[in-house]
């Protein structure tokens, strides 16, 4: 099988086109990237890192499945939130990575603890029950310590003992009571001046995909005004609103196209009109 370092030049080039901006090159792009392959000698990597950070490829290559498109966003979002000593993660089980998805999704500071919250397996909904349970999992961060128990009791927790606290796709799964009692027990054991960070469907856009819950194991999917009325309420002050895959429109307009949905993949300033939402919020100090 013949590698791609060991391709023709000209047909490097088709490949890396195809490949990356999905399309054929036209003939002056063979010619530029050939001569700058055997002129000026750059690597083959260099051109696939040239092509892909082009204009070309950010804004014209769009994702296609909506799935894939909105865990891009989250690591988006997760990539931005700030530096942590100790995290606790609520529901953050990966149901193939043992680190879990906060450092799956890209998390970029080390750390000195995170705990990872999550139900025991066996009371989960069938499609979460994939993952193996763990004690402890050693990562390139810091370690991840795993906890059984509801979110929605953090009572084992002293006062102030975390720096950060995540929620990510996870508030819908539980009731909007229990909800009233996460979000007071996550500004409990947060430091003053500590982060809640969290990203949860949005009501207003994705009524607009389905008349039914987007996931038959949500409990309940919030407007953008009715998350930030529950932050509020609990004390948060509200330093990012986010939203992430915009709907193409304002909301207000009506329709849904999943094509488009996808393909406007990462984080965007009108959180109302996108089909997930993400807040970053701050406890005062």
């Amino acid at each position: 099988m013949v590698g791609f370092d060991d391709l023709p030049t000209r047909t490097a080039v088709r490949v890396a086109y195809n490949t990356v901006l999905l399309r054929e090159p036209e003939a002056d792009g063979i010619d530029h990237y050939a001569e700058r392959l055997e002129v000026e000698g750059i690597t083959r990597q260099r051109m696939l890192e040239v092509l892909r950070g082009s204009e070309e490829a950010f804004f014209n290559v769009r994702y296609t499945d909506l799935l894939n498109s909105l865990h891009l966003s989250r690591c988006d979002f997760v990539r931005s939130l700030p530096r942590a000593r100790r995290i606790l993660d609520l529901g953050g089980t990966h149901q193939q990575n043992r680190e879990g998805a906060f450092v799956h999704l890209g998390y970029p500071y080390p750390f000195e603890k995170l705990v990872l919250v999550d139900l025991p397996i066996e009371e989960r909904h069938e499609i979460y029950q994939l993952s193996e349970e763990a004690d402890a999992v050693p990562t390139p961060l810091g370690p991840v310590e795993y906890a059984y128990h509801s979110m929605a009791d953090l009572s084992r927790y002293d006062d102030e003992t975390f720096d950060l606290v995540y929620s990510g796709q996870t508030i819908e799964h539980v009731t909007e009571e229990e909800c009233d009692d996460v979000l007071a027990e996550t500004f409990r054991v947060l430091q003053p001046g500590g982060w809640f960070a969290v990203d949860t469907p949005n009501d207003t856009v994705c009524r607009l995909q389905s008349p039914d819950f987007i996931n038959d194991d949500h409990k309940v999917e919030y407007t953008h005004e009715q998350f930030t009325t529950k932050l509020e309420k609990a004390g948060f002050a509200i330093r990012h609103a986010f939203g992430l895959n915009y709907l193409g429109r304002p909301a207000a307009a009506g329709g849904f196209d999943l094509a488009e949905v996808a393909g406007n993949r990462g984080m965007y300033g009108e959180p109302q009109d996108c089909y997930l939402l993400a807040y970053l919020a701050q406890k005062p100090e």
